[in-house]
């Protein structure tokens, strides 16, 4: 049977994500799951910065899930789910199995723990090899597995034992002769004769298989009772029995237990495929996280793979999307900052509107769809606003983003002022903090005509507490462009009540590229002043944006 995974969208915003990243998504996810019927998640694609799960802990809505990649994993795809079997079956039922099932591999498991596996191939080498005639007890074969496979009933004894000492012969000759080769335990294969089937058993044969559906006497049932005999009838003759009694035997003697190649159910399919392809196995088993059997995959499995479906909500720039975006189906951007770098493989709906937010866009949706907002998902976005807007201070906040937040805080039931110094305050509060917790707080990377660019901003109430954070950001900024790997790196420390900007930068021509962008302003101990300059979006990039192109 082949099971295929039920696909769910996910929908995500930029690493490091801000408060808008974050509410913009669930709101979102809520809004299509709402309209399509279809399963939408709300995933993020980094750790959340303390106002943003302030903002969640206030209004009871739970972390999203953490998304770092969003490549194909092996729980996207179609998965052969074969059911394992018990290493006790015998070679013919597992043959018979692989045949109902058109498959070449069997797993075998315990508890849906996985043991081994069995392949055609193995059973195939069961039949061809040349084995001694004690092969069957050395496989120790319950005589269950004995009567199955020879269509069989079991006249005397109890079905559950097991053949394990002794060798497997064939009573051809009369009994003079038997008594001189048949030893004690061994397993006798013989006709309907009665003095054949006495002789066996009183040389203390552990088993007597009657073939030809030959009846057995009430004297030798009572004989092989007493001597702890067996007795297996079956309608094969003697030449067939001895043909398939081999095939009774256990799988375990032939399955393989070692060198097991095995993948999780969370691996990504680039990684499986050179793996694959340099094994000569056909199938391999999928274990989930805790190390329980899932399934089978194969190389045919990957072939029809479907890429997972993604929408993203407040950026479109490669640089700052979720990794393997390049592998995922992007369905739809939502967004408001500038045009960037991301590509996609077809059409998709795109909605980009010169707001200071996107949660303003989700609401307007939310409105357009006639969708009724509850009061969680109501603060979600207007706390989104209210962080990117700076309490409508932003140069990029609109009379659009005002009004939504205001109507916003109606239906969430809350003072936008007050939730704004709330939310403020909890994501001040930078002295406990590590610098690279702050630097990754709102962190971007931008291409500016070919040039990369990593720029971080803070924004505090607390003006001696971003005085004391410049101090310990300027040796750490060298740190983090030589681990980014970028062209310029700066660090945008935005006083809230001044509204105005200190930034600090790593790299040469870092302080003129400021000195131009920004005509009038001049580093002052080791930082360049920016009055009135908070937004990074609307502001800060497009003025470095110029000097850059020009």
């Amino acid at each position: 049977m082949v099971e295929e995974t039920g696909r769910k969208v996910i929908v995500i915003g930029h690493r490091n994500p801000d408060t808008d990243s974050i509410c913009s998504a669930i709101a979102y996810a809520r809004l299509k799951q709402a309209v399509t019927g279809e399963e939408h998640i709300p995933c993020r694609a980094g750790a959340v910065n303390p106002e943003t799960q302030y903002v969640l802990d206030k209004f009871h809505v739970p972390l999203p899930e953490l998304r770092e990649d969003v490549r194909t994993q092996i729980k996207d795809i179609e998965i052969r789910k074969t059911k394992g079997v018990r290493s006790n079956i015998s070679l013919k039922e597992a043959w018979s199995l692989m045949k109902e099932l058109g498959v070449v591999t069997l797993p075998v498991t315990t508890d849906n723990r996985l043991e081994g596996l069995i392949t055609i191939s193995d059973i195939a080498n069961s039949y061809m090899n040349v084995y001694d005639s004690a092969i069957l007890s050395a496989a120790c074969t319950q005589y269950v597995n004995i009567k199955e496979t020879l269509d069989g009933a079991v006249a005397v004894g109890d079905e559950m034992d097991y053949f394990d000492r002794g060798k497997v012969l064939v009573a051809a000759a009369n009994p003079d002769l038997m008594e001189s080769y048949i030893e004690e335990h061994d397993l006798v294969i013989l006709g309907n004769r009665y003095e054949s089937q006495l002789c066996a058993i009183e040389m203390n044969a552990g088993c007597i298989v009657v073939c030809d559906g030959a009846p057995v006497s009430m004297t030798i049932k009572k004989l092989a009772e007493e001597h702890k005999c067996t007795v297996i009838t079956t309608p094969f003759d003697t030449y067939t029995a001895s043909r398939l009694i081999n095939q009774s035997m256990p799988i375990s003697f032939f399955m393989r237990t070692k060198n097991i190649v095995t993948f999780d159910i969370e691996d990504y399919t680039d990684d499986i495929k050179d793996i694959m392809a340099s094994k000569r196995f056909r199938d391999f088993p999928i274990l989930d996280k805790d190390g329980r059997y899932r399934g089978m995959i194969s190389r045919r499995n990957l072939l029809g793979m479907k890429r997972k479906q993604v929408i993203l909500v407040d950026h479109n720039e490669r640089a700052q999307a979720v990794e393997g975006i390049e592998s995922a189906e992007i369905l739809e951007i939502i967004d408001h900052h500038r045009l960037g770098s991301l590509e996609t493989i077809s059409p998709v709906f795109f909605r980009n509107q010169p707001l200071g937010c996107t949660a303003t866009i989700i609401y307007q949706m939310y409105k357009e769809a006639g969708a009724q907002i509850c009061p969680e998902v109501a603060g979600l976005l207007c706390s989104a606003i209210i962080s990117d807007t700076l309490l409508y201070r932003s140069p990029t906040c609109t009379q659009v983003d005002k009004q939504a937040a205001e109507e916003l805080a109606g239906i969430a039931g809350v003072n936008t002022k007050q939730l704004a110094r709330e939310m403020f305050a909890a994501g001040s509060q930078l002295r406990k903090k590590s610098e690279e917790e702050i630097f990754y707080q709102d962190y971007k990377v931008f291409d500016m005509d070919g040039t990369s660019v990593g720029i971080s901003q803070i924004s505090s109430m607390d003006s001696d507490e971003l005085e004391e954070l410049k101090k310990r950001i300027v040796p750490f900024l060298e740190v983090m462009r030589s681990k980014h790997n970028v062209d310029m790196l700066f660090f945008m420390l935005t006083s809230i009540l001044d509204e105005s900007t200190e930034v600090l930068c790593d790299s040469a021509g870092g302080v003129q590229l400021l000195e131009q962008a920004f005509p009038g302003s001049r580093a002052v101990d080791q930082a360049v002043p920016l009055p009135g300059v908070v937004s990074r979006k609307k502001q800060f990039v497009p003025a470095l944006m110029m000097v850059l192109q020009s």
